[in-house]
């Protein structure tokens, strides 16, 4: 049984609160390879189906019950104004701008400094996030009475749907899983773990720094096979200090974002099939 399913719902929080998101859709970089074949500045304005995958995303937080509002963390504050499916929801206040920082991790951190409960984060580059996964994402997580819950898809059920598609999965006893880019963040202890995020990031081109935040018996065990997911998310929550749960979806498309040109390609061919 996964922590996020047997776990007594936290302490003190009202169940019927909206929980506020957070849309990360900052630059990610020179070198973004899916941006630059579009010809716009930020990952999060490629057109996915005609429409922005920001639009996507952002309309399909707003369109989930318990959700709100969304910030959107963004270097350019003119994006939104000059987004015409966005700005009317910027003038009814629900969908406010956040000034992204230097990374994901950083951006992530400063938002939680002022949250007063918890907080959903995904990522932009995900336009095939339906209201189905967010609704069930959600409410495992607010059960969870975890600090942070991951959103994440076993490597069988993605393999399932799409057998051709070249996703990437965590070696795990049992199972691979990829990421959903869904988080719920609950403070403060959350903020222990952004914390950690970032000094990870600092650190991502030199794995024997990583090793040293997690322990060479950690690494051994991963290396080995010798953690299943919940076994490998506590000893992630003994190294950040917080309680970590991941919360598995049945979707195989929560798996897929828009890291390549060839996943654009995938999310238009899938996006159309939900019209027809």
């Amino acid at each position: 049984m996964h922590p996020a399913d047997a776990a007594p719902a936290g302490a003190g929080l009202d169940p019927r609160a909206p929980t506020p998101a957070l849309l990360l859709a900052g630059r990610r970089g020179p070198a973004d390879a899916v941006a630059a074949a579009a010809g716009v500045s930020h990952r999060a304005l490629v057109p996915v189906a005609g429409i922005p995958m920001l639009v996507r995303v952002a309309r399909t937080l707003l369109a989930t019950p318990g959700l709100g509002p969304v910030r959107v963390s963004l270097d350019d504050p003119g994006i939104l104004a000059r987004e015409p499916a966005l700005a009317a929801e910027v003038a009814a206040g629900r969908l406010t701008l956040h000034a992204s920082r230097e990374s994901p991790a950083a951006s992530v951190a400063d938002a939680l400094a002022d949250a007063p409960g918890p907080l959903l984060v995904t990522t932009a580059d995900h336009p095939l996030l339906t209201r189905a996964m967010l609704e069930h994402f959600l409410t495992r997580a607010r059960a969870s009475g975890a600090d942070v819950a991951v959103g994440v898809v076993a490597a069988s059920v993605v393999r399932a749907a799409h057998p051709a598609s070249p996703r990437t999965f965590v070696p795990l006893r049992g199972e691979g899983w990829s990421g959903a880019n869904l988080f719920w963040l609950r403070p403060p202890a959350a903020q222990r773990v952004a914390a950690f995020w970032r000094r990870a990031e600092q650190d991502r081109k030199r794995p024997w720094r990583l090793v040293r935040h997690f322990g060479m018996s950690t690494l051994a065990a991963f290396l080995l096979r010798r953690l299943d997911l919940d076994a490998a998310l506590a000893r992630v929550s003994r190294a950040v200090g917080a309680r970590v749960v991941a919360v598995p979806l049945p979707f195989a498309e929560a798996a897929i974002d828009v890291d390549r040109p060839a996943d654009l390609a995938l999310a238009e061919r899938l996006l159309a099939q939900r019209t027809e």
